[in-house]
C-alpha cells in the first residue's frame, strides 16, 4: 500500500492535461501485475505497458517471450520508447511520425478505454512506416474511446531487428519460426489483448485489427498467418497494398548475409557475434523489410492465401488514397518507375488522359499498381465469404488547397482517428475537414461495433466484383461504380502472373 501511494503521488505530480491541471489516476490489474494510468477527458489512458519481454541480448532475433511479472503498481501514464529506427537529426518526426527516445526494449502497447466500459468493442492499431519507422505511442485514441471503443496501439520490431534472416539466426532458431520477428510481436500483442483487454472494459471476442501502409500490409499478413486466426474478428486495411511476390527463407538469408557483409560482418559469423552488433549499425541498414514466407510462421503470401481460400474469413474494409504516388517523392517519376512497373504499350493505352506527361503517367500507374488495384483485388477475393467493403480516399484538407489536388499516402489517418496530431494546430482545420473526420470515424466505429460500416445517410454496399462498387471519401463522397476499371484491370493483368497464386 505504501508503494502504491508513493507511485500515485509521483504520477499525479507529473501527469497534466494541456491546460496544466493534474489528471486523476486510474488503476487496472493485468496478468503481469497492477498498473496505474491517468484519466483524460474522454478516456482512461494507459501507456507503455509491456506485452513481451525486452528483445535484447539472447532475445535479439528470437520470438517474443513472456513478460516478467511485477507486484508493485507500475506507472503507465507516459509513452515508452520507439523501437530502434532512423531518426531525424533535428528532432523532427521521421517518415513514420516518430521522434524522441528509442530502445530495443520497446515491446509495449497503449490502451485508450472508455470510462466505465464493459464489453466494449476493441480496435488494435498497427502503425505504418515502411516496417522501418513509426511507433504506436504517437496515435491518440481518445476519440474512439469517447465513442465507446477500446483502442490499443502497439510497437513491433522494425527494420533489421524485425524482419531479418541470416544462416546463424536460422541455426539458433532450432527449427522454430524465424525471420518474421515483427509479425511475431504483433501476434504476441493480439494474444495479450485476448488475455487482458477485459480489465479495461473491452470484449476479447469483438476485436478489429487495423493498420495503415506497413500496418495494412501487416494486417493482410495476419489474415494469411494460421497462428493468428481467432485473435481478431474483423480487419481494416488502409493503403496496405495486396499483391505480394513470394520469396523463401533461404533467399532472405542471402540478403541478410550480404547486408551484414557490407558493414564488415563475415558470413561465417555466429549468432553471438550478430547479437553483439551495435544497434546503430543495424538501424542504418537500408533494405526492403516486411513479412515474408518463411515456411513456418507464414507458408503463403497474403495474395496466395486469399486466392486459395486460406485467409481468415472475417469482415474486411480495404482501400487506398488518390495520391499514393507521394511515396515516390517530389522528383520526376519516369524511367525508373516504368521499369519497375513493366510498362507496356497496352498498359499505356489504358491511361489516355495521362499519355502526354510521363511523370503524371508514372504516378498514376504507381498508385493503381501498388495500392488501388491490389485493394480492389483483395476485396474481390474476400467477397466470397464474410463481406468486404472497398473505399477510395480522395479528400484534400482545406489547408492544402489549391496547391495539392490528391490525397497523399497516410492522409486519411487523421480523419479516421478524428485526431489532428501533434503537428496540426486546430486553427487550420476547417469545418469541412471536421465533417470528413466525423464521417470516416463513424464508419470505422460502426464497423468495430457491428461488423458493418455505417457512413452517414449513404449506404456503403459490400463489394461484389460483378457490380464493382466502392465508397469514395472526397469533396463529394458517395458510391462509385466501375471506378478506374480500365486502368485497374490493366494493372491486375500485368501483376498477377508474378504472384504464383496457383496451389
Amino acid at each position: 500500500m505504501a508503494l502504491a501511494a508513493a507511485l500515485a503521488a509521483g504520477v499525479s505530480a507529473r501527469a497534466q492535461d494541456p491546460g496544466g491541471a493534474r489528471l486523476p489516476l486510474v488503476s487496472a490489474r493485468i496478468d503481469s501485475g497492477p498498473i496505474v494510468g491517468v484519466v483524460h477527458e474522454t478516456a482512461n489512458v494507459f501507456r507503455d505497458i509491456p506485452f513481451a519481454a525486452p528483445p535484447v541480448g539472447l532475445l535479439r532475433w528470437a520470438p517474443p517471450q513472456p513478460v516478467a511479472p511485477w507486484t508493485a503498481p507500475r506507472e503507465t501514464a507516459y509513452p515508452g520508447p520507439s523501437c530502434p529506427q532512423p531518426m531525424n537529426a533535428n528532432g523532427a518526426p521521421n517518415s513514420g511520425g516518430a521522434n524522441g527516445a528509442q530502445s530495443e526494449d520497446c515491446l509495449q502497447l497503449n490502451v485508450f478505454a472508455p470510462k466505465a466500459a464493459k464489453g466494449a468493442p476493441v480496435m488494435v492499431w498497427i502503425h505504418g512506416g515502411g516496417h522501418q519507422t513509426g511507433a504506436g505511442s504517437i496515435y491518440d485514441g481518445q476519440a474512439f474511446a469517447r465513442d465507446g471503443v477500446v483502442v490499443v496501439t502497439i510497437n513491433y520490431r522494425l527494420g533489421a531487428l524485425g524482419y531479418f534472416a541470416h544462416p546463424a539466426i536460422t541455426k539458433a532458431a532450432g527449427g522454430q519460426p524465424t525471420g518474421n520477428f515483427g509479425l511475431m510481436d504483433q501476434i504476441a500483442a493480439l494474444k495479450w489483448v485476448q488475455r487482458n483487454i477485459a480489465a479495461f472494459g473491452g470484449d476479447p471476442k469483438n476485436v478489429t485489427v487495423f493498420g495503415e501502409s506497413a500496418g495494412g500490409m501487416s494486417t493482410l499478413a495476419l489474415l494469411a498467418t494460421p497462428s493468428a486466426k481467432g485473435l481478431y474478428q474483423k480487419a481494416i486495411v488502409e493503403s496496405g497494398a495486396g499483391w505480394f511476390k513470394p520469396t523463401t527463407l533461404a533467399a532472405k538469408e542471402q540478403e541478410g548475409a550480404a547486408a551484414l557483409a557490407a558493414i564488415g560482418v563475415p558470413e561465417t559469423a555466429a549468432i553471438d557475434d550478430l547479437r553483439a552488433i551495435p544497434v546503430e549499425k543495424l538501424v542504418a541498414i537500408d533494405a526492403e523489410y516486411g513479412p515474408f514466407t518463411d515456411g513456418k510462421l507464414m507458408t503463403e503470401t497474403p495474395s496466395q492465401a486469399l486466392a486459395r481460400g486460406h485467409a481468415a474469413d472475417v469482415p474486411l474494409i480495404i482501400g487506398s488514397n488518390s495520391g499514393e504516388d507521394s511515396l515516390l517523392g517530389p522528383a520526376k517519376a519516369t524511367s525508373a518507375s516504368f521499369a519497375r512497373l513493366g510498362v507496356t504499350d497496352a498498359m499505356k493505352a489504358a491511361y489516355p488522359a495521362d499519355a502526354g506527361d510521363d511523370d503524371r503517367l508514372a504516378r498514376a500507374m504507381f498508385t493503381d499498381r501498388f495500392m488501388g488495384g491490389p485493394a480492389r483485388w483483395v476485396a474481390a477475393q474476400a467477397s466470397g465469404g464474410q463481406p468486404a467493403w472497398l473505399y477510395h480516399f480522395s479528400y484534400v484538407g482545406g489547408r492544402f488547397r489549391p496547391a495539392m489536388t490528391r490525397a497523399t499516402h497516410a492522409a486519411e489517418i487523421q480523419y479516421v482517428w478524428e485526431y489532428w496530431g501533434r503537428r496540426t494546430p486546430m486553427s487550420v482545420v476547417t469545418d469541412e475537414d471536421k465533417a470528413m473526420a466525423a464521417l470516416m470515424h463513424a464508419c470505422w466505429v460502426s464497423f468495430a461495433k457491428t461488423g458493418t460500416p455505417v457512413c452517414g445517410s449513404t449506404a456503403w454496399p459490400a463489394y461484389d466484383p460483378r457490380t464493382d462498387r466502392l465508397m469514395e471519401f472526397g469533396a463529394s463522397s458517395g458510391v462509385r461504380t466501375n471506378f478506374r476499371k480500365v486502368q485497374l484491370d490493366a494493372q491486375q493483368t500485368a501483376a498477377l502472373p508474378s504472384l504464383k497464386l496457383a496451389k
